[in-house]
């Protein structure tokens, strides 16, 4: 008794071990993760890794090492080091006030400004307390700017370099400068001139072509899915997949050394290293034939293909005027705008027209970014090789162009370009600019010179370092301009001259009124001698008749003339019901309702000749008479000929009246079913009653044929399978089976099916023929077995009449459910995460462990004293 105590005892703390082995295999699943793409890494879980890290104490070898163990390549390292810098770029935001997240520095009218700016632009960008700014550019976004106070108490803004700089313009600022010059308003175009100062000096200008290393969508990573160049050359770490087919069937993967030689099987080592891929290939082919003879030879019967695995990395040095030079670990794929994109461009002195390649000590390229920037054109964007420098030089000229251009900003230039191609890099004149002198200046070496340039010296005038370039706006102004509106045949604007200087003159060189225009009253808009507009109102009619005076026009005078229409409101009457085009009509005076019937296309067949209702508004006109009516209700009858003798068709409407035509009581529209498959009689037959049946429509096919499967008849309803029993509609016509027909329902009974079908985690998806006794398991077994990634507990089987049936359980017990003829098993599949199994090394580890532990649980229980 002692003994099976001691049993009972090890078996429950075997037992135990076996859950707890268990909860730690389903964590130990859990914890392996994919590898993550860097695009979808949050700044958090950047910044989180960057402490991690750091915490470490790796070196950064060590840890691209470790990432390239993970299965991330060099373009995805280097994707990252941008995103640890854009993230210790970012300042920290303190808490914002309400929604716009502006600062709460009521002090500042900037803030205030920008805070009404950004709430009109629906922004959500935060500014935050600790006197920092996000200002934004036309079109652009520019660098952070924070603010200080000097020592004279004023609010000083400075950019990052700490230089002092002006305010950024507002959101109204801006609306101001894209609105034309009136320029009448003194106010207006002194605040005009203000604000054209102040782009020409603060944070809003840019240089061209540097947002192009700053766009977050652009990223110039090499596209590393693309066909292997015929001229990249191989080196070190490179890897190369080698396959053989045909007669002969073989693959290999090698990895090119640092001496530079790949091993394959037991040839020699092939040195291919700084060889094009082509040659390479070539070169492995020729010393396969020592194993595969005949490779690639006509008549051989065996081909191979050398083509590139993973590419390398190679380190690419920049220098001079860049964002941040140093050097650079990037892929072999990679191309000059690879690298200046990782290093952010050129800096601020840096050139943008002269970025030279150097290799081996020697310049063998040198890149204009104009050419890419204006003609999108890559000529000198080559590929990268190891150790290769590229030296960003400075600048030699830039010249700035404001004003009405469309890309105002500032250009870089070189010997001999003119105002022409600088032209050319702003995008030309907008539709506003004034082209006829365009304002330059210029600095001397003591002073500041003025130029013009007058249209003649557009191709020939030379650019200089420093060179500012003005291009003002046309004044929207006219010297003899009259506009006439309203009621005549030609509206717009006249000139004001000789034969054209009176009402009835202009007039008459617009064709003369229209015959809906009001005559009683027309008005003339005149600006005074202080510009305020007056309006000046005369008789159309009598100037037009000759009763009264001609009267004389001034420049900039609007006449208008009005419309009677215009004048009211538009008269409709309406028509709904049963018309072949209801709705809304124009009224016309002495329609009546037959007319308006007419309008409509005529009655339906389905229309009520009797109970027609005319609603009709009541309207006083603001009289003291009282009346609780506000619509009027006429009920009456027409004919259906629409005869004009009839009383009810000659019913004179007013406008806004609104007939209703009824559908007629008995009136019903033909419906029909089809009857489909194995009857005596298919085809469509017409639904007699609404209470017409199953059984009844298949009593009018004439009954089922013999060979008619009951259990597979289904009925189509709206395109939804109802799944029906036809067997116990035929024995049983009250059943509840037997279900009220519908327009548009189909009834199909198909032939006596023999086959079922599996799909669904089974070895081999297949339909095979129905056997009386096989169970469900027999037929599973018949298509290889269940798949490992198998639901079995979610197992069920649809009928041939649509009808589904499920594995039901009562505790212990489980009962499938029947196979008939046309019926398909579907096994679902569990989700491939959650069948994530251990290697073979983590199995045999934890099952030793789990032996171990538990003969030494049974040994303990054992010894325990009796």
């Amino acid at each position: 008794m002692k003994f099976f105590q001691k049993a009972n005892k090890s078996l429950f703390l075997v037992l135990s071990l076996v859950c707890l082995l268990a909860a730690h295999l389903a964590t130990a699943q859990q914890v392996t993760q994919p590898k993550r793409n860097v695009d979808e890494l949050s700044d958090e879980e950047i910044a989180l890794f960057m402490e991690r890290a750091q915490a470490s104490g790796m070196s950064e070898a060590q840890i691209e090492q470790a990432a390239k163990t993970q299965g991330y390549t060099a373009a995805d390292i280097a994707k990252m080091r941008s995103r640890i810098s854009m993230v210790q770029a970012t300042p920290t935001t303190g808490e914002s006030n309400g929604e716009s997240g502006i600062s709460e520095d009521e002090n500042d009218p900037f803030a205030k400004n920008n805070a009404r700016s950004l709430s009109e632009m629906g922004s959500s960008k935060s500014i935050p307390k600790t006197g920092k700014i996000a200002a934004k550019g036309i079109g652009n976004i520019t660098p952070n700017v924070k603010y200080e106070i000097d020592e004279k108490g004023r609010k000083v803004y400075l950019n990052a370099k700490g230089e002092e700089i002006d305010a950024p313009l507002t959101l109204q600022e801006r609306k101001i400068l894209n609105t034309p010059i009136d320029v009448y308003n003194d106010s207006l175009v002194a605040i005009y001139k203000r604000i054209q100062k102040k782009v020409a000096n603060n944070i809003d200008k840019n240089i061209f072509g540097s947002t192009l290393f700053n766009n977050e969508l652009m990223t110039f990573e090499p596209n590393l899915r693309i066909a292997t160049p015929k001229n990249y050359q191989l080196g070190p770490e490179d890897e190369l997949n080698i396959a053989i087919f045909g007669d002969v069937l073989d693959n290999f993967k090698v990895k090119v050394s640092p001496e530079g030689t790949v091993k394959i099987l037991n040839i020699a080592p092939i040195y291919v290293n700084g060889l094009t891929i082509e040659v390479a290939s070539e070169r492995i082919i020729s010393r396969l034939r020592q194993l595969y003879q005949g490779l690639n030879k006509p008549g051989s019967g065996s081909s191979a293909q050398v083509t590139l695995g993973s590419v390398r990395s190679i380190k690419v040095t920049i220098t001079g005027e860049a964002q941040m030079p140093g050097t650079y670990t990037v892929s072999s794929l990679s191309t000059i705008f690879n690298a200046l994109y990782l290093a952010g461009g050129p800096s601020k002195n840096g050139s943008y027209r002269s970025i030279k390649l150097i290799r081996g000590n020697k310049i063998i390229r040198t890149l204009d970014l104009y050419d890419f920037l204006l003609k999108a054109d890559q000529t000198d964007n080559i590929h990268l090789n190891d150790q290769d420098v590229i030296r960003i030089s400075d600048y030699e000229n830039r010249v700035e162009v404001a004003g009405e251009v469309k890309r105002p900003m500032i250009f870089e230039t070189t010997k001999g370009e003119t105002f022409k191609d600088l032209l050319k890099f702003a995008g030309g004149f907008t539709e506003k600019a004034y082209t006829y002198t365009i304002n330059v200046r210029r600095n001397t070496s003591r002073e500041i010179k003025l130029l013009n340039i007058t249209q003649d010296e557009v191709e020939s005038f030379l650019t200089q370092n420093g060179d500012k370039f003005t291009v003002g706006q046309i004044i929207e102004r006219y010297e003899n301009r009259i506009e006439l509106e309203g009621a005549v045949f030609r509206p717009g604007m006249y000139a004001l001259e000789n034969g054209l200087s009176t009402v009835k003159e202009l007039l008459k060189k617009s064709e003369g009124i229209r015959e809906d225009a009001f005559l009683n009253r027309a008005t003339i808009t005149r600006k005074k001698e202080n510009f305020d507009p007056e309006v000046i109102s005369f008789d159309l009619g009598k100037v037009l008749r000759g009763e009264v005076g001609d009267i004389p026009l001034q420049r900039e005078d609007v006449i208008k003339v009005f419309s009677i229409k215009n004048l009211r409101e538009k008269r409709v009457v309406n028509i709904t019901g049963e018309v072949n085009q209801q709705g809304e009509f124009d009224y016309k005076e002495g329609m009546k309702v037959a007319d308006l019937i007419l309008l409509a296309k005529g009655l339906k067949e389905s229309a009520s000749f009797s109970n027609l209702e005319l609603a009709r508004r009541i309207i006083n006109h603001g009289s003291n008479q009282q009346n609780t009516n506000k619509i009027e209700i006429i009920n009456f009858e027409i004919d259906g000929d629409l005869k004009i003798s009839n009383k009810g068709s000659q019913l004179i409407l007013q406008p806004f009246d609104i007939i209703s035509i009824r559908r007629a009581p008995s009136y019903e529209e033909q419906r029909s079913v089809k009857v489909l498959g194995m009857v005596n009689y298919p085809g469509s037959y017409a639904i007699q009653t609404n209470k017409q049946k199953i059984s009844d429509v298949l009593e009018r096919a004439g009954g089922l044929r013999v060979e008619g499967y009951l259990e597979g008849a289904k009925l189509i309803r709206n395109s939804i399978t109802v799944g029906v029993n036809l067997k116990e509609v035929l024995s049983n016509p009250k059943s509840q089976e037997n279900l009220q027909l519908m327009a548009g329902d189909e009834l199909i009974i198909p032939r006596l099916l023999q086959t079922v079908k599996l799909n669904g985690a089974v070895q081999n998806p297949l339909a095979v023929s129905y056997k009386e006794n096989f169970t469900l398991k027999d037929y599973v077994a018949e298509a290889g077995g269940y798949s490992i990634l198998a639901n079995k507990k979610q197992i069920y089987v649809t009928y041939a009449n649509g009808v589904s049936n499920q594995i039901r359980k009562f505790l212990i017990f489980k009962k499938n459910p029947r196979i008939e003829p046309g019926a398909e098993i579907t096994i679902p599949a569990l989700p491939e995460s959650s069948k994530k199994g251990l290697t073979a090394a983590e199995a045999i580890g934890l099952t030793s462990s789990f032996i171990s532990v538990a003969l030494t649980l049974i040994t303990l229980v054992n010894n325990l004293p009796k």
